[in-house]
């Protein structure tokens, strides 16, 4: 058997999102501000959840799960990004291209997963109230938070295998600013016909299995809704739902796009990967607060009492 040959590529350039130093700067000042902002929104949400008893129930706990998630998935490239900002050469070695491969797939196939259980508590809630607590237990909300992680770390640990087998030869520049398989595929000399349909199918996979319970927990939930006589008991659970329907919107949209839509190297695939990976990030404490008077609540006690301390 002849030998494989083995990859001459040790690095890879990024092309960023622009070449203009002045534009960079203000790239820079821009997404230093939504990273500050996704850390202190996420980051308060951990603590009014952590601290306030109103608080602890099952709808919060997938709450404070998704704001560390987001911490997470924001912090996988938002920070690479403002180094590169500020650095005449983009690079990133393939091992580090790799991890960071690795580490937007679990963060993001696991916040996948918890969007999907949070439509979930949400029917549970609205369509059999006087059975919710039954349904979604914390012993439940735990081990299916911890399956999400699991599954996600799976799915993540195949989709890096199939680019770790992969020889770089020659071609080094990513027409990105972060490393992503759909940007990666294109640089190997390898073949990789079956690289691309194992990441579309399993793209699908996971796309559709924690949409389509999304989908079916909201059409029951749009049924339950429209049968209620009263206009405040309407209103109050449309209210609980639009926020979850937002965040969903935001992420599966974009998520979507970037990974079933063929790369070009267009300004469409810097704007997608940029709406789930750090915009969102940084919206989801802002939607929760903003329309949630729970939160609001709660964030008035936890801050009251911080300020009352302290005088």
């Amino acid at each position: 058997m002849a030998p494989r040959n083995h990859s001459t590529v040790e690095e890879f350039i990024l092309t960023g999102l622009s070449e203009d130093p002045h534009v960079e700067a203000l790239l820079f000042v821009l997404f230093l501000g939504i990273y500050l902002l996704t850390m202190t929104g996420n980051l308060m949400m951990l603590l009014v959840i952590g601290t306030d008893s109103h608080l602890h129930t099952p709808m919060y706990f997938f709450l404070s799960n998704l704001s560390f998630l987001d911490l997470c998935f924001s912090t996988v490239t938002v920070p690479k990004l403002l180094k590169d900002l500020l650095s005449e050469k983009k690079t990133i070695s393939v091992e580090g291209c790799l991890t960071q491969v690795f580490f937007v797939f679990i963060t993001a196939g696991t916040e996948a997963f918890l969007l999907s259980m949070m439509a979930y508590d949400r029917y549970a809630a609205i369509c059999h109230p006087l059975l919710y607590g039954q349904m979604m237990s914390i012993e439940l909300c735990v081990k299916l938070v911890l399956v999400s992680w699991g599954l996600a770390s799976l799915n993540s640990v195949v989709i890096v295998l199939l680019a770790v087998n992969l020889d770089f030869c020659e071609a080094q520049t990513i027409h990105h600013y972060t490393c992503e398989l759909p940007s990666l595929f294109p640089l190997s000399c390898s073949d990789i016909s079956i690289n691309i349909d194992i990441l579309i199918c399993s793209t699908l996979l996971h796309g559709l299995g924690t949409f389509l319970p999304i989908f079916f927990s909201y059409a029951r939930i749009v049924s339950t809704i429209l049968s209620m006589r009263s206009t405040t008991g309407r209103s109050k659970a449309f209210n609980t739902c639009s926020s979850h329907l937002l965040a969903v919107v935001l992420f599966f949209g974009s998520g979507l796009v970037r990974y079933l839509m063929p790369t070009s190297g267009s300004s469409l695939d810097l704007l997608s990967s940029l709406q789930y990976s750090a915009v969102t990030p940084m919206l989801n404490p802002l939607i929760y607060s903003l329309k949630n008077q729970e939160v609001q609540a709660a964030m008035q006690r936890t801050f009251g009492k911080y300020l009352h301390y302290f005088r």
